[in-house]
C-alpha cells in the first residue's frame, strides 16, 4: 500500500473508502428497518423499582418549556419528551437521523464551509403526538405525581379525579422499535378523548400516519395506532377518537430512510418510512401493553444494571422533597445529598442507554428537541461535545453504547477523506498546510450526518476523535474494535505527516516539528503555530498508532516513520512569565484567562501524559495546576465537568466535588445549571438558556474518575474521594483502562474491598495511598482485594 502521504491519488482515496466500507460492513449504523420479532420475557412479575433510582415531580411540564421540564424517553434511535399533563399528554418525537442539509462541499470565500440550516443542515423534530382527555384538566385532579424510573426506563403519571386513581406509563421500546403509552385506572373510571399525530414541517396526515421528504431527499414518516377496552376507538379523519375506555394503549413509531452508505448519499432509496412505521405499530399493538412493557424493561435493565452506585445515605427530609425541590435545597442549604448525586450519575447513564444504541451518536442535543431550530443546529462539535458525550460510556458500564460513535466515524470516513484531499489546501483556508502537501483526513469543528463539515476547519479534530476511539479499545481490549478504527488512526497520521512543519527553538540549534497555523479552541489568535492543544493530541495519536501497528502486526515500516516524527514533536513548556503551562508556544497569554475551554490541558485530561507522579517533571504538573486554577471554578456545565475531571486527575477532591455541586445548582431564568428535568442548561445570553447535553455525561464521568483512576497497567482507588461521600459507599461495574472492571466498597474514606474482573486485561497494579499490589488474571477471571493500608 502506498505510504507516501504527499501524493494523494484516486487509487489511494478508493482504497481508503474500501477500508471504511469493510469496517462499516462489520458493524455500521443500522437504519430504520424491518426486524425480527423480539424475544419476549417469561411471564414473571416485573422487578420492583428502587426509590433511589427514581426521580419525581409534583407538576407536569409546561408545553412551552418542554426542554427544561419534559421527561426524556428513547430507544437509542427514536426519542421523545413527555409533558405528562393529565388532560393533554404531549410527546415531542425525534429520530436521530432527522436532518436537513447535505454534504456541504462548496467553500465560502474564506476557504471555510458554510454553516447554516439549508446547506450544513440541522437536527429537527420528527413529529408531535397529543392525547387530549378534556375532562382531566390539571385543575380537576388531585394527588398528581409523575416519576421517571431510571432503572426500568419508564415514565409514570398518576392522579385522582372524582375518587378514581388514573395512571399512565410511557416508554420507548428498543425491541419493538416504538413508543408506547398505556392509560389505566382503578375505581371505575373511563377515558374519553382524542389522539393526534402531526408532523412539524407542514406535512399532511392521512388517517393515522404521514410521510414525505426533505429537499435533500431524506424520506421520513411516522404512524400511530390505538386500542382500548370497554369502550370504542375509531379513526376520525386525521385523528383517533376514543370513548368510555377502561384502558387505552397508544403505539407510535417512525423514522427516515437514512442509511450508513456514503456511496449512495446516505440514503436507502428502497425504504418507505411511512409504510414501515405502520408495520411497526401494527406488530407492536398486536401484543398486550403488559407484554410490551416487560419486553422493554428486560432490555433496558440489561444495560442499566451493569453499574450500581451508592455515595452514602440522604436524610428523610431530603427524600421527602421532589426532584426540583431537592435541587433547590441542595444549593440553598449546602448540605450534601448523596442519594441525589448518585441519581444524577444514573440519570446520565439513563440518557446514554436511551440515546446511543443502534443509530447515530449523541449530538449537542442528545436525542431530544423542543423545536426545529436548535442552537448550532444540534450538530456534532469535534472540539469537546462529541468526545465528552462518550467519556462516561466505558467508565459507567455502557461500553455497548459507545459503538454508535465508532460506527459514525467509520461511516463518515470516506467523505471526510475526500473533502480533506479536495478542499483543505484551498488557498483561502487560513489553516491550510504551508508544506503544500495534503493527505489522510480531518474534519471541521462541526460535522453533520451527511458526510459534511460546517463551522471552520479543525485540523486536530481527527486526532481527538481518534484518541476517543482509542480509549474504547483501552477499556475493552477488543481487537475487533482496534481493527475497525485502524484506518482512521492511519489516515489521521498521514494528515499530520503532511502538515507538520520544522522550526528551530529560540536560542538553540534544536529543530522540532510543530503544527502549522491553527487556533486553540476557542479563543486567542487564529494563526498561531505549535499550539499546545494540537501538539499534545498529535503526540498521543502517534503513540496510539504505534501500539495499534504492533498489536495488529501491520505497517511496520510506516510505524517506524511515525515513531521518528513523534520523537521530534515539540511538547509544551511552562511560561517563565505566567508560570502556567503554555497554550500558544509563547510565554505570553494570548487569550482569555478564564476561558471555558481547557485546550492546553488536553495532556492532563482526557490524556494523561501529565500526571501528578514521578513520571512527569514537577514544574509541568505545577504549571498545569496553575493554569487550571486561573481558568476558575465558574463556567458552563460542560466546562465545569472538564475542570472537575482535571482536578480529579490532580487528586484535589475538594475542587473536583465543588464543580459537581456547581453543576447541580438549579437553572433559574435560563442561567447555567440543572433544569427541573435534570437537563444541563447553557446560558447563551442573559435570560436565555439552552439545553446542551455533554455536561449530563461529563459530570458523571468526573464523579467516577474521583472514585477510580486508571490507565493501562495501573489502577488507583479513591484518588479524589470528597468528604461528602467518604463515610461509606460502593460502586460496581466501573470500567477501567487496561481491560478490567472494578467493584469497590469503602468506609471512613478508605477502601474496604475491591473486586477486579478481567474483560480482556491481564496484569495491572492496584494502588491506594502509598501501597500497591500487582494483579494478574486471565480474561474472565477475577480477584478480591481487602486490608488496604495507607
Amino acid at each position: 500500500m502506498d505510504n507516501n502521504p504527499t501524493e494523494p491519488s484516486r487509487r489511494r482515496l478508493l482504497s481508503l473508502a474500501a477500508a471504511a466500507g469493510v469496517a462499516t460492513a462489520l458493524g455500521g449504523l443500522p437504519a430504520f428497518t424491518a426486524s425480527a420479532a423480539p424475544q419476549r420475557p417469561a411471564d414473571a412479575p416485573l422487578p420492583k423499582g428502587s426509590s433511589r433510582n427514581q426521580l419525581w415531580w409534583q407538576s407536569p411540564a409546561d408545553e412551552h418549556s418542554m426542554i427544561e421540564q419534559g421527561l426524556p424517553i428513547g430507544n437509542g434511535r427514536l426519542g421523545a419528551l413527555a409533558s405528562n399533563d393529565p388532560g393533554r399528554e404531549l410527546l415531542l418525537i425525534t429520530d436521530a437521523t432527522m436532518w436537513t442539509g447535505g454534504l456541504n462541499d462548496k467553500l465560502d470565500s474564506d476557504g471555510q464551509f458554510p454553516y447554516g440550516r439549508e446547506n450544513f443542515g440541522s437536527f429537527t423534530l420528527l413529529g408531535r403526538l397529543t392525547v387530549d382527555i378534556p375532562d382531566h384538566d390539571l385543575g380537576a385532579v388531585s394527588g398528581y405525581r409523575r416519576t421517571l424510573d431510571l432503572a426500568q426506563g419508564v415514565v409514570t403519571t398518576s392522579y385522582v379525579r372524582s375518587g378514581v386513581t388514573y395512571k399512565r406509563q410511557i416508554f420507548a421500546s428498543r425491541p419493538d422499535d416504538a413508543i408506547v403509552l398505556h392509560f389505566t385506572q382503578s375505581g371505575g373510571g373511563r377515558y374519553t378523548g382524542s389522539i393526534a399525530l402531526d408532523g412539524t414541517h407542514g406535512e399532511s396526515v392521512t388517517g393515522t400516519s404521514f410521510g414525505t421528504a426533505f429537499p435533500n431527499g431524506l424520506r421520513y414518516g411516522a404512524a400511530v395506532k390505538a386500542s382500548g377496552s370497554g369502550g370504542t376507538v375509531r379513526v376520525n379523519g386525521p385523528r383517533i377518537d376514543f370513548s368510555g375506555c377502561r384502558e387505552l394503549t397508544v403505539v407510535v413509531s417512525g423514522g427516515t430512510n437514512y442509511a450508513p452508505d456514503a456511496s449512495n448519499g446516505y440514503r436507502d432509496p428502497s425504504l418507505d418510512p411511512e409504510r414501515l412505521a405502520r408495520t411497526k405499530v401494527r406488530d407492536a399493538a398486536a401484543h398486550s401493553a403488559d407484554t410490551l412493557l416487560r419486553t422493554h424493561v428486560a432490555d433496558h435493565r440489561d444495560l442499566f444494571e451493569q453499574l450500581d452506585i451508592s455515595l452514602g445515605t440522604s436524610s428523610d427530609e431530603q427524600r421527602s422533597l421532589d426532584t426540583w425541590e431537592r435541587l433547590g435545597a441542595r444549593a440553598r442549604d449546602g448540605e450534601p445529598d448523596p442519594e441525589l448525586e448518585a441519581a444524577y450519575l444514573q440519570f446520565g447513564r439513563y440518557l446514554m442507554i436511551s440515546g446511543s444504541r443502534g443509530s447515530l451518536p449523541l449530538n449537542l442535543q442528545g436525542l431530544w428537541l423542543d423545536g426545529n431550530d436548535p442552537d448550532w443546529m444540534g450538530d456534532y462539535h469535534t472540539d469537546i461535545n462529541i468526545q465528552m458525550n462518550y467519556w462516561m460510556a466505558d467508565r459507567a458500564g455502557l461500553s455497548q453504547c459507545f459503538d454508535a460513535l465508532t460506527d459514525y466515524c467509520l461511516d463518515q470516513f470516506q467523505s471526510w477523506t475526500k473533502l480533506t484531499n479536495d478542499l483543505f489546501n484551498d488557498p483561502r483556508n487560513r489553516y491550510r498546510n504551508s508544506t503544500g502537501k495534503v493527505a489522510g483526513w480531518t474534519v471541521a469543528f462541526s460535522t453533520n450526518i451527511h458526510g459534511g463539515n460546517g463551522w471552520w476547519w479543525h485540523p486536530a479534530g481527527n486526532a481527538w476523535l481518534c484518541t476517543t476511539l482509542w480509549e474504547h479499545y483501552e477499556f475493552t481490549r477488543s481487537r475487533s474494535h482496534l481493527a475497525r478504527i485502524y484506518p482512521l488512526l492511519k489516515g489521521a497520521c498521514e494528515f499530520w505527516e503532511a502538515r507538520l512543519i520544522t522550526t528551530t527553538l529560540p536560542g538553540t540549534s534544536q529543530e522540532v516539528l510543530i503544527d502549522d497555523k491553527d487556533w486553540s479552541p476557542e479563543h486567542g489568535p487564529q494563526d498561531a503555530k505549535g499550539i499546545t492543544y494540537a501538539q499534545e493530541l498529535v503526540w498521543v495519536l502517534f503513540d496510539h498508532f504505534l501500539t495499534a501497528s504492533k498489536e495488529l502486526k501491520k505497517d511496520s515500516a510506516y510505524a517506524k516513520k511515525i515513531g521518528g516524527l513523534q520523537k521530534r514533536l515539540y511538547l509544551p513548556k511552562v511560561s517563565p512569565k505566567t508560570g502556567w503551562l503554555e497554550e500558544w508556544m509563547s510565554p505570553d497569554n494570548l487569550g482569555e484567562t478564564t476561558h471555558r475551554h481547557l485546550s492546553p490541558l488536553i495532556g492532563l485530561f482526557p490524556g494523561d501524559r501529565i500526571r501528578p507522579d514521578d513520571s512527569t517533571p514537577p514544574e509541568i504538573v505545577e504549571g498545569a495546576t496553575d493554569l487550571l486554577t486561573a481558568r476558575g471554578m465558574e463556567s458552563f456545565g460542560w466546562a465545569n465537568a472538564w475542570r472537575s475531571l482535571c482536578w480529579a486527575r490532580l487528586k484535589d477532591a475538594d475542587k473536583a466535588y465543588q464543580l459537581i455541586v456547581n453543576n447541580l445548582r438549579p437553572s433559574i431564568d435560563g442561567g447555567n445549571g440543572t433544569a427541573p428535568n435534570l437537563f444541563d442548561i447553557y446560558e447563551v445570553e442573559k435570560g436565555r438558556g439552552i439545553f446542551q447535553i455533554e455536561a449530563n455525561f461529563g459530570t458523571p464521568a468526573a464523579m467516577i474518575e474521583m472514585l477510580l483512576y486508571s490507565r493501562p497497567g495501573h489502577l488507583e482507588l479513591l484518588p479524589a474521594l470528597p468528604d461528602a461521600w467518604a463515610k461509606s459507599g460502593s460502586v460496581t461495574g466501573v470500567g477501567v483502562r487496561g481491560g478490567f472492571t472494578v467493584d469497590l466498597r469503602w468506609r471512613d474514606g478508605k477502601p474496604t474491598e475491591a473486586r477486579i474482573h478481567s474483560v480482556g486485561g491481564r496484569t495491572t497494579t492496584v494502588a491506594y495511598g502509598n501501597t500497591s499490589r500487582t494483579v494478574t488474571l486471565k480474561p474472565g477471571g477475577s480477584v478480591t482485594l481487602r486490608d488496604f493500608a495507607r
